[in-house]
């Protein structure tokens, strides 16, 4: 935790996210039966060094008053499902160490490992999310924002930053598919009851849609949708007790045009996520199109964390 030196934080959190060449803010406020008001949502151009970024956003925009949360990158962290060891809670996390080591090609004794129930019912073997990053890319991103005198609060993954968005857009005791596409990845989740129950990573992004011809984006989306689909018929075979009602969709290319694409070849409804439905973003007229919501979707996803 930031050492708060006096400072009285404004409300809600702002995510300061790197994606590729740029910098996304988002600065949310989520107040007790209200809908999340989104307050900023800006892009900025990495020009030289991240480093150099962060010190001219820190100052121009007033970073040291938010409490501050950052995504890993793809690259610095993996996400696996682990039966929960049957260990009190204090003696999880180390139990889950000796499992990792099989799972990651780094060191795990002394990484950094998070621990995400996955809730179950009947007599089903319980699971968890074990979030597990090596102990240098933490160290080096709280070495940075320290170093730029940027409070930053959180560290969190992609996978939990879509969820949040994802929930919002939760129909009573049904689960919800997201899809989010996006220059340089591609992210499916399930959730129910405002909980992650899959991630999986999509081999497909925007920039590939964007770049094929009519005919082969016309093959990419079938091939998505036959993938999406045995997916979708796993998990119903896993947890039978969870009915997916829909699948939403946010892409920062052609929105529309994917979600007509899965449409001809999913069974479940298929629609475009669309953020006004659920939050608050008045100030800021450009986030009316999919296209500028999907781009800043995990930066507004990290800012509509749970808790402090």
């Amino acid at each position: 935790m930031w050492p708060n030196l006096g400072v009285k934080f404004e409300a809600g959190w702002m995510s300061v996210v790197r994606h590729g060449d740029r910098i996304d803010l988002a600065h949310v406020i989520c107040a007790a039966g209200k809908r999340p008001e989104i307050k900023v949502c800006d892009s900025f151009r990495i020009e030289t060094s991240e480093a150099d970024a962060l010190s001219r956003l820190g100052q121009s925009r007033g970073l040291k008053r938010y409490r501050c949360a950052a995504l890993l990158g793809e690259n610095d962290y993996r996400l696996a499902q682990l039966d929960a060891p049957a260990v009190p809670a204090e003696e999880r996390v180390q139990a889950l160490r000796w499992r990792l080591k099989d799972v990651v090609d780094f060191p795990v004794d002394d990484a950094a490992v998070a621990v995400a129930d996955i809730p179950t019912e009947g007599g089903r073997q319980a699971s968890v999310f074990a979030v597990v990053s090596p102990a240098s890319v933490i160290g080096e991103r709280m070495a940075l924002f320290y170093e730029k005198k940027i409070p930053l609060e959180a560290i969190d993954i992609p996978e939990m930053a879509v969820r949040n968005v994802a929930v919002l857009f939760e129909e009573e005791n049904r689960g919800l598919g997201f899809l989010a596409l996006a220059q340089g990845y591609g992210l499916l989740t399930i959730t129910f009851r405002g909980e992650l129950y899959l991630s999986r990573r999509i081999e497909v992004d925007s920039e590939a849609l964007a770049k094929a011809d009519e005919e082969r984006r016309r093959q990419m989306l079938e091939r998505l949708a036959l993938e999406l689909q045995r997916t979708l018929d796993n998990f119903d075979r896993q947890y039978g007790f969870i009915s997916v009602s829909r699948l939403l969709v946010a892409s920062d290319y052609d929105c529309a045009g994917t979600v007509a694409g899965l449409i001809e070849n999913l069974y479940l409804p298929v629609q475009a996520a669309d953020l006004a439905a659920v939050a608050d973003f008045s100030a800021i007229p450009e986030l009316r199109t999919a296209e500028r919501q999907a781009q800043s979707l995990l930066a507004i996803g990290a800012a509509l964390r749970r808790g402090t």
